[in-house]
């Protein structure tokens, strides 16, 4: 069984940094594409950033130039570094892993998903 744990999350002022890490275990970690994914209240989930196996990366324009997405095959973890945060980053943020060969921003091509964890940015 594929388990995604998210940590990181909280709250931080406009301008602020926070760094989000997902744990998997069960999954051939390397051999995944991995992304993040942010759902707001009242809004559809929409892709962040994604990598895949040979860490080709693909970001939404919205984050482009703020977030750096990364991962560690020797400790099975994803990372989202998210630099200049505006209020409206503020989103529960979600961790997928898929067999894709592509880093799609597309959620319906990832298979597991862990819980969230919440980032609010508010002033």
């Amino acid at each position: 069984e594929v388990q995604l744990v998210e940590s990181g999350g909280g709250s931080v002022q406009p301008g602020g940094s926070l760094r989000l890490s997902c744990v998997a275990s069960g999954a051939l970690f390397s051999g995944f594409c991995w992304g993040w994914f942010r759902q707001a209240p009242g809004k559809e989930r929409e892709g962040v950033a994604c990598i895949d196996r040979y860490t080709t990366t693909a970001y939404s324009d919205s984050v482009k130039g703020r977030f750096t997405i990364s991962r560690d095959n020797a400790k099975n973890t994803l990372y989202l570094q998210m630099n200049s945060l505006k209020p409206a980053d503020t989103a529960m943020y979600y961790c997928a892993a898929g067999a894709a060969n592509w880093p799609y921003l597309d959620p319906n091509k990832y298979d597991y998903w862990g819980q969230g964890t919440q980032v609010t940015v508010s002033s």
